[in-house]
């Protein structure tokens, strides 16, 4: 039995030798660590050249201990005993010793560790090595441009494991950056050529500052780098296009809204309503009115949605008083319509001047219509308050459509238009429907009005510079045709803003006007006449 057990005792041994062996080799380096992190302190305030290196030691040691202790230099609150103790302070007004973390009870002689630019320089960049481990985006963020700016090749280890932990795209299209430009300043020729590469991939304005710099330096690398800003300058011209794009659409869809009331009340009952753009400036007030109303309540976020209805009401309603008033004794006499709608215009005007003043007025915008989004694949930049005004515009009118044409209101108002008379016979009552025709267009208007304060300033002028606009769209897109209106609205806002950069806001607009013209001489009826009775009326 003695016999036999040897082999079990020398294979018990032999683990044992081995699992010892594995702490004795583990026991030195953690060791080597903490000395490393000791002795890197020492050198806190023993002379700005040393104090510098030991920032950058502790910021290439990437040790958790250390972030406070640079916060606390960077701010000016470390301090440091006689004997080389350095006193981290605690938020109790204390202080512990920055190495073993015990509370320190007599600080005497402990005076704050001075830095000058040379140690600044190196606290930023140490900080943003650490910070870029954070827990917290706003502190990776920050990070991830400190290392960007400080260009380091020692930072390219640290910033290749950040990579591989990081989630969020934004901070990542950041580290790529960061990690491209700390490679453009290394030794090697291979990692150099890589970061050129990333850094054409990225399409941003910083990496072709970058490679700008770069081509000073690096000779035998110059055609990869002038290939690369080449290809920044591809991206860089798709994106413009794209802000061209979305600043046409974001345009048109205010037009379209401003010209959807118009193409009601213009379009299909022929009043040429000059009162239009007082509509639109109603609906903008009716918004900071119930802004206002709910100012201090739970529904201070809820304002936006509920002015959308209040809007609608408000000025619906003044423009069935002004159909039921005056306009009905005008029909058949544009002129005389023009111009009493344009006196009416000017007393709103001036009406709302004397209630609520003469300067402008602030429409806060909800949470989920500030900021800005990046589109993905193209990288263009929108603000959300005009994304979701184009979102709104299109929904305004898929429901005018549909009031149009799947309702008992809509099928009146064909019928009116179409022919007076026979609709009367058949026992619609034209009076009424006139009256509700109306008032549904000057109500679109209040809509306009509340996507327009979103983005304008609320005033008592804030209706007149739209009205132009929205006679244009209606009679360019063809009278009474809401496919038109929106494919007007859409093709003005683009042309203007493809415009704008060449011949500024001025002349891109009496450029439109005279272009329109023109096409108006050979189409008068614009791009979607009219076919039938209604047309030939």
């Amino acid at each position: 039995m003695a016999r036999g057990s040897d082999p079990r005792r020398r294979y018990t041994i032999t683990v044992v030798m081995l699992v010892l062996c594995a702490f004795l080799a583990l026991v030195p380096g953690a060791r080597g660590q903490t000395d490393a992190f000791t002795a890197a302190l020492a050198g806190l305030g023993d002379g700005f050249a040393n104090t510098a290196e030991a920032v950058e030691r502790l910021g290439a040691g990437a040790d958790p201990r250390a972030l406070p202790i640079l916060r606390a230099l960077a701010d000016g609150r470390l301090q440091r005993k006689p004997d080389g103790t350095i006193l981290l302070p605690g938020a109790d007004g204390g202080f512990t010793n920055a190495v073993t973390g015990a509370a320190v009870t007599d600080p005497t002689g402990a005076e704050a560790v001075r830095i000058n630019n040379r140690v600044r320089q190196s606290l930023r960049g140490a900080l943003g090595r650490l910070q870029l481990l954070s827990p917290d985006v706003a502190e990776r963020r920050a990070a991830a441009d400190a290392v960007f700016r400080s260009r380091s090749a020692e930072n390219v280890p640290l910033l290749q494991t950040a990579l591989q932990r990081e989630t969020v795209s934004a901070i990542r299209a950041q580290l790529e950056l960061a990690l491209a430009a700390s490679q453009l300043v290394a030794d090697d020729a291979g990692v150099k050529r890589a970061a050129i590469a990333r850094l054409g991939d990225s399409g941003s304005v910083e990496a072709r500052a970058l490679l700008l710099e770069a081509r000073a330096g690096n000779a035998p690398l110059l055609p990869e780098i002038e290939a690369a800003i080449a290809k920044i300058d591809r991206t860089l011209q798709i994106r413009r296009i794209g802000e061209t794009l979305f600043q046409g659409l974001s345009l048109g869809s205010v037009l379209l809204l401003a010209a959807l009331g118009l193409a009601i009340t213009f379009g299909v009952m022929g009043v040429i309503n000059m009162a239009h753009g007082e509509f639109v400036m109603l609906g903008a007030y009716t918004t900071y009115m119930v802004q206002e109303l709910c100012r201090g309540t739970p529904l201070l976020g809820w304002s936006l949605v509920l002015s959308i209805p209040a809007a609608f009401l408000v000025a619906g309603a003044c423009g069935a008083a002004l159909e039921r008033g005056l306009i009905r004794h005008l029909y058949g006499r544009p002129l005389e319509t023009l111009l009493m709608t344009f006196g009416v215009g000017m007393i709103i005007q001036q009406s709302v001047r004397l209630i609520f003043g003469a300067q402008n007025r602030e429409v806060i915008s909800p949470a989920w219509m500030q900021g800005t989004l990046t589109l993905p694949f193209i990288g263009v930049p929108v603000t959300q308050n005009r994304l979701w005004i184009i979102v709104f515009g299109l929904l305004v009118l898929g429901v005018v459509v549909a009031a149009i044409r799947y309702t008992r209101f809509g099928l009146e108002m064909r019928a009116v238009v179409q022919n007076r008379r026979i609709a009367a016979t058949m026992g619609i009552r034209t009076g009424r429907v006139d009256a509700m025709t109306f008032a549904f267009g000057s109500g679109l208007a209040g809509l306009a009005g509340v996507a327009l304060s979103q983005i304008d300033n609320v005033s008592p002028n804030l209706g007149t510079g739209y009205i132009i606009d929205s006679f244009m769209v209606v009679v360019f897109g063809g009278v009474g045709s809401l496919a038109g209106t929106l494919v007007g609205a859409l093709s003005l806002g683009v042309v203007n803003k493809l415009l704008e950069p060449y011949a500024g806001a001025v002349l891109a607009k009496v450029a439109v006007l005279v272009a329109l013209m023109l096409f108006i001489q050979r189409r008068p009826r614009g791009l979607f006449a009219l076919k039938g009775r209604a047309a030939e009326s």
